[in-house]
């Protein structure tokens, strides 16, 4: 791999860990301010989803950057 796709690739990663750790943040935060606020259970079921297409999305890239890696 050139230097240049080395950085693209590093690029990825940093921003799979920010859409999971920011996900997973968010998830908890309104799990917890949802049941303090009695906010309705469909509410929390759109975010539980919203978090599973953030994780999925998250696997894609990793997927993406381990065959990347594996074809240099």
């Amino acid at each position: 791999m050139t230097p240049s796709e080395d950085k693209k690739q590093a690029r990825k990663a940093r921003m799979v860990s920010i859409v999971i750790a920011g996900a997973m943040l968010i998830w908890l935060g309104v799990q917890f301010a949802g049941k303090r606020m009695g906010l309705d259970g469909s509410f929390a079921l759109l975010v539980d989803f919203a978090a599973l297409a953030a994780f999925a999305w998250s696997f894609v890239v990793i997927y993406q950057i381990w065959r990347a890696r594996q074809g240099s």
